[in-house]
């Protein structure tokens, strides 16, 4: 009888035993299905910020590109920062090959010094010097016009007569058929992107030496 008893009580004493593991596993499962939730909300939360403040970024960087075309600073703001990353990229230049940069830079002509000529942005690197014009508003004649002026470049800048000389043209805006035109004149497109200036040339573009 007692024996009966003792095992009645541990057969007791181990269902208990077994309603409150399952009380413990149903809290733990609980608490893991809340942590999974708590952590997709996380997720969920910094994926919306992280594109709240690329689009934030972007503003930023349109309403600076802006304020720098209506202040004449395009060279200086926006240009001037990108010229590496397109030595690089168009190039093939590294950064630390880079001799020379320059902006406003106004020079005499060696043939007639009379003449002078100022260049918005100039770049030496390596075998190659770049020369940018920036404009406000892009036509096709200043395409026409700058392709034509790169010819001379040598009688402004003499000491770099050995050098390829690549023309980069630059606006806020530009219209694709634009893009177009001055590559078909061999010339680097830049415009307002996400890098600041971006390169809109087509992939596998190749300058003109001039």
């Amino acid at each position: 009888m007692a024996t009966a008893y003792a095992i009645e009580q541990r057969v007791s004493r181990l269902d208990e035993a077994m309603a409150e593991m399952a009380r413990e596993v149903a809290l733990a499962s609980r608490a893991a299905r809340e942590a999974s939730l708590a952590a997709q909300q996380a997720a969920r939360t910094a994926e919306q910020t992280s594109r709240d403040m690329a689009t934030f970024k972007v503003e930023m960087r349109k309403a600076w590109g802006e304020l720098s075309n209506r202040l004449g600073t395009m060279a200086e703001d926006l240009v001037a920062p990108s010229v590496p990353r397109i030595l690089r990229t168009v190039l093939g230049c590294p950064g630390d090959a880079i001799e020379q940069t320059a902006v406003r830079m106004r020079r005499r002509s060696s043939v007639d010094p009379a003449i002078s000529r100022e260049f918005d942005v100039i770049a030496s690197c390596g075998d190659y010097f770049l020369i940018n014009e920036t404009k406000s508003r892009l036509s096709p004649q200043d395409v026409t016009d700058f392709g034509e002026a790169l010819a001379s470049v040598r009688q402004f800048f003499p000491e770099v007569a050995d050098k390829r000389i690549v023309g980069a043209i630059a606006s806020l805006y530009v219209d694709e058929s634009l893009v177009r035109f001055a590559e078909r004149n061999g010339l680097i497109v830049l415009g307002f992107g996400q890098d600041v200036m971006d390169v809109l040339n087509s992939p596998g573009f190749s300058p003109r030496f001039f």
